[in-house]
């Protein structure tokens, strides 16, 4: 499967028109959507974070992009963390409407790696900034 085809499986009118296979339990449909809304808020607070820590928070001293660098790449781990969320609730329900297994999830990964790699990020500003 090309991966323009896989991107178009994933557009809205597509996911609504999909009619192959059973229509799944309900209280399977409303489990992965409700999956979908948990990870979809996680997405927005880490916008509201990375928003809060860019123009919250004070300077550091001596590390003028130190509030940048902790807090953009949280803005665009959201925005990436909502997309991802939507293309992984199409694939778990289209393996629900044809009773396969569900797929794995690569979002836990994703986000405890961004974070990790923030709080880094967060150690090494602190550092600098102490030693300034």
């Amino acid at each position: 499967m090309s991966r323009s085809s896989r991107l178009a499986d994933l557009l809205p009118w597509t996911v609504k028109r999909d009619t192959s296979g059973t229509e799944p339990d309900p209280r399977f449909t409303f489990a992965n959507e409700r999956t979908f809304l948990a990870w979809s808020r996680t997405a927005l607070a880490l916008v509201v974070a990375g928003l809060g820590i860019v123009q919250l928070l004070p300077p550091f001293p001596g590390v003028p992009v130190g509030r940048h660098l902790l807090g953009v790449p949280l803005i665009v781990l959201g925005a990436v963390l909502a997309v991802v969320a939507y293309a992984e609730w199409v694939r778990s329900q289209r393996a629900l409407r044809l009773g396969r297994p569900l797929p794995r999830s690569m979002l836990p990964w994703l986000l405890a790696a961004t974070i990790a790699g923030i709080a880094v990020i967060a150690a090494i500003v602190l550092l600098l900034s102490a030693l300034r």
